[in-house]
């Protein structure tokens, strides 16, 4: 049974599952997070997938004096998240089922707004906006913001292909009645990106769905863990082929329900979201690493069929996703990289064919790029190098702007807008406007800005370059600079400062290769800076 909107009793309604494995360190505070929910959290289920740490007893601690607690502990340790997910399904006695890793937390008032959601719309599936939260820094990103932007409620997922890109199954509350009469669990055992699986069949059942703009979930990312989350861990081909093996179960299950509108979104999320992350990190990687992805990559993009190649030609994922195809061998990984950034770089050189066609490279003539002659202004990949210079008597930011194929020419570049954004906190700083001239007379070898920053101003920090180019036609094109490398342009420089006696000044390109700068402050700032590299090199 839903239960009645208009009825102001806050009667328990959901029950959460929390599962966890040696994570005594933060469990406590997923529970709690839960417990604090209110009225309407009937239970909490947490399953202890049989840990060694300690992480029992201290549930078995919480459980006695909280009555809406229960613990249940497996008796072998299933090396995933799906075993112990599942455990908490046939556990689960409350109408409605949420999901909660140990490591994260629920922010005060999301099961109300799910819940409230779910029963006005009478929908098997509510769901809503999770934010990624990095720790230390404590910096939060919305995950797939544009889902959540405002209430919508879905009678059934195809109306939305969209959906396909959000395969989190923690920030959602799903009628548990729904999940049993459709048999739609976990996998089991060690299976990485179990979620991809639970949402495809999650989608498939064509569920009524309400989406919500409020915040429901936090997920805690701990980038610096001695142990890091199976999500994380990526520096192994393991991870790469669990996540294409988890991407051919969800399409081969939407597509076995007969939802091929949201199959197709799923092989295009796939060539935008995990291809091109993949790909930003390839060059850090050993060279057998490198072959075998590309190998295996190649087997599974040529399991897309032409109608999968007609939807959005010119998308950078498909473009990257051409080369990977058209190339035995691994091959321009660098401009690869920055292909996959965000928002999408492409570097020269911009290569024709005797006839003028666009093409990739001189030896990739077949890997053709003249999508890119009708994609409108502010999604094509522009390149904007940049490089920083810093002086006693003055710091002065650089920037070219390259030509690609006319488009460039053909929209006439007026302006850049310059600023800062902190790492740390996302705030900006130091908005800077100037005009981009053109580099030669003729106005084809792309066009120059330059602009002063203040080191002092912007202060300690690790500080991203963010830029605006507008153009005479109207559009706009919001972007990261290519940092330029070579001759010395990325070492470290020493700066004296008026207001801090000294800076410690270190351009450098980021994994994506766009230009970012870390900043140290003071005499102690420095030494803070010079003892940390000690110790790396020192182990």
């Amino acid at each position: 049974m839903h239960p009645d909107p208009r009825d102001p009793r806050p009667t328990p309604q959901v029950g959460v599952v929390v599962i966890g494995y040696n994570d005594a360190d933060h469990v406590v505070d997923a529970v709690r997070s839960a417990l604090d929910q209110g009225a309407a959290v009937g239970e909490v289920v947490a399953v202890d997938d049989c840990s060694t740490d300690g992480s029992g007893e201290l549930l078995a601690r919480l459980a006695a004096g909280e009555p809406r607690l229960r613990v249940v502990r497996r008796e072998t340790n299933s090396g995933g998240c799906g075993s112990p997910r599942n455990t908490g399904i046939d556990a689960v006695t409350m109408p409605y089922v949420m999901f909660l890793d140990s490591d994260d937390v629920l922010p005060h008032g999301a099961v109300d707004a799910l819940l409230a959601a779910a029963a006005e719309a009478r929908a098997e599936v509510a769901s809503g906006l999770c934010v990624r939260r990095e720790l230390p820094s404590g910096r939060e990103q919305p995950w797939q913001a544009r889902l959540y932007a405002a209430h919508t409620v879905l009678a059934r997922p195809s109306q939305r292909p969209r959906l396909v890109q959000d395969t989190l199954c923690v920030n959602k509350l799903y009628r548990t009645a729904f999940l049993r009469e459709h048999g739609i669990r976990f996998p089991e055992g060690r299976f990485l990106y179990e979620d991809f699986v639970f949402t495809a069949h999650v989608l498939a059942a064509a569920p009524r769905i309400v989406l919500v703009p409020d915040r429901v979930y936090v997920w805690h990312v701990r980038r610096s863990a001695e142990q890091l989350s199976l999500s994380l861990d990526r520096g192994r081909i393991d991870n790469w082929k669990a996540r294409t093996e988890a991407c051919t179960m969800a399409y081969d299950i939407l597509l076995s329900a007969g939802q091929k509108e949201l199959a197709r979104a799923a092989r295009s999320k796939f060539l935008d979201h995990e291809l091109r992350m993949y790909a930003r990190e390839l060059g850090l990687r050993d060279a057998d690493y490198q072959r075998a992805w590309w190998t295996h990559t190649r087997e599974y993009l040529a399991r897309y069929d032409a109608a999968d190649w007609e939807v959005n030609p010119s998308a950078p994922g498909r473009l990257l996703a051409r080369v990977v195809l058209e190339s035995a061998e691994p091959c321009d990984l660098p401009r690869l990289k920055e292909l996959a950034a965000r928002p999408a770089r492409l570097l020269p050189p911009y290569a024709r064919t005797p006839d003028g066609t666009p093409v990739w490279s001189a030896d990739l003539p077949q890997v053709a790029l003249t999508p890119l002659l009708t994609r409108p202004t502010r999604l094509l990949p522009l390149t904007v190098a940049a490089e920083l210079r810093p002086r006693a008597r003055g710091t002065r930011l650089r920037l070219r702007l390259h030509e690609l194929y006319g488009r460039t020419a053909e929209a006439g570049p007026q302006e850049v807008e310059v600023e800062w954004q902190s790492r740390e906190d996302g705030h900006t700083a130091q908005h800077t406007r100037t005009t981009f001239t053109p580099s030669d007379p003729s106005g084809t070898d792309g066009w120059s800005a330059e602009v002063p920053v203040d080191l002092a101003g912007l202060g300690a920090g690790t500080w991203d370059l963010r830029l605006t180019v507008r153009f005479a036609d109207g559009a706009s094109r919001s972007m990261t600079a290519h940092a330029l490398a070579g001759a010395g342009r990325l070492r470290r420089h020493v700066v004296p400062s008026a207001r801090h006696a000294v800076l410690l000044v270190q351009p450098y390109a980021t994994h994506s290769g766009a230009l970012a700068l870390r900043v140290a402050t003071g005499i102690r700032g420095v030494m803070r800076v010079a003892r940390g590299r000690l110790r790396r090199l020192l182990h």
